[in-house]
């Protein structure tokens, strides 16, 4: 039987770009480019090595978002993924962390799986909570933040390496697991693979195919909201302490002043 391994996947705003809220106080995407969050290039890579490892295995990769998101699937087709999974829907705008993982694990349940991979966090919101989520609203066991991880006779086994200690984790399948970004560099797409990307399956997924209310998912149906948000002060000019002899005495009065020493 073949091993089905779905890799949940975000588009996100180019972090070198001009980021800012809209006027609701989600992020505005409109001027912004956006690409495939960084750290989930982590998760199709080791859901491509333990496909490659395996006698059967199918890699599908899922995200949520608008229409541009399908350029992340592309990227994550053209690494070497099977196929791809959209979800979008206007009544998604807004959606935190907990719809989202609703989402996901209606997409998931929908797709068929046996091994649920994610980054460790998105680039954008970095909460790191999503797989734990997941994990919960499907029912199976997590385990998450591995730096090295492979799937055999059932089980998926890995390593978490923490400030003062390595742990060994393994739990039967299906399970959820995330990876961070020390768990192997992502392959570069070749040009046989981006041609090929175009050629994949992509399927699309609205609300009412996964059987979700509107009002459980989008700003309304958030359990977190932004109350607030100010833009990043402009940097100033640091202070420039010239050396005409008395360098160091200035140096640590203005070292002083600021409680550093």
């Amino acid at each position: 039987m073949s091993l089905r391994i779905v890799v949940c996947v975000k588009y996100v705003p180019d972090a070198t770009g001009d980021r800012h809220f809209a006027d609701d106080l989600t992020v505005d995407r409109e001027d912004v480019d956006g690409l495939l969050s960084e750290l989930d290039e982590y998760a199709v890579e080791q859901a491509l090595q333990i496909a490659e490892n395996a006698d059967d295995a199918e890699v599908t990769v899922l995200t949520v978002g608008p229409e541009d998101a399908k350029d992340a699937l592309r990227k994550a087709l053209s690494m070497g993924a099977d196929k791809a999974v959209h979800v979008e829907d206007d009544d998604l705008h807004g959606t935190d962390a907990i719809g989202t993982s609703l989402v996901l694990a209606k997409a998931v349940e929908k797709t068929g799986y046996d091994l649920v991979v994610c980054g460790m966090a998105s680039t954008d919101g970095t909460m790191g909570v999503l797989p734990a989520l997941l994990s919960e609203r499907l029912g199976v066991p997590q385990a998450t933040l591995l730096s090295e991880i492979s799937v055999e006779d059932g089980k998926v086994t890995g390593r978490r390496d923490g400030d003062a200690a390595t742990e060994q984790l393994q739990a039967a399948l299906p399970a959820v697991v995330s990876v961070t970004d020390q768990s192997g560099e992502a392959r570069y797409p070749s040009f046989k693979g981006i041609m090929a990307a175009k050629k994949k399956p992509v399927q699309s997924l609205d609300l009412d195919d996964l059987d979700i209310d509107a009002d459980e998912v989008g700003l309304e149906g958030s359990w977190t909201k932004v109350d607030d948000a100010a833009e990043r002060p402009a940097r100033t000019a640091g202070t420039i302490v010239k050396d005409e002899g008395e360098g160091a005495k200035q140096l640590a009065e203005f070292l002083a002043g600021q409680k550093f020493i």
